[in-house]
């Protein structure tokens, strides 16, 4: 059984920094993506950032892209993004997910594992 569990969350004034972390267990995770998704207030949710099962290819929204960075730790099975310069519109829940694919997994439908979520709230 797979689990996902999602941590670093919390409240933090505009301009400042979090770093969540994702440990996962429960299988080999081997040829899968590992994305970090976010689901503000009224709004659906959305890939924030993904990190190819290599490492080598990865891929950032629009809005987060220069501030935000995800990493990973193959030998923990952990997955990080650090977020920088953070704004009250970055304000959500953040969930991380794996996908299947040796190749970077773009494509939200494709991520069947999911955590339970951290909040994060940026204050103004």
């Amino acid at each position: 059984q797979v689990q996902l569990v999602e941590s670093g969350g919390g409240l933090v004034q505009t301009g400042g920094s979090l770093r969540l972390s994702c440990a996962a267990s429960g299988r080999t995770f081997t040829g899968y993506t590992r994305g970090w998704f976010r689901q503000a207030p009224g709004k659906g949710r959305e890939l924030v950032a993904a990190i190819s099962w290599s490492g080598s290819t990865t891929y950032y929204t629009d809005s987060v892209e220069g501030r935000f960075t995800i990493s990973k730790d193959s030998a923990k099975n952990t997955v990080y993004l650090q977020m920088n310069s953070l704004k009250p519109e970055d304000t959500a829940i953040y969930y991380c997910a794996v996908a299947p694919g040796v190749g970077l997994v773009a494509d939200p439908r494709k991520y069947a594992d999911w955590g339970q979520g951290t909040r994060v709230t940026v204050s103004s």
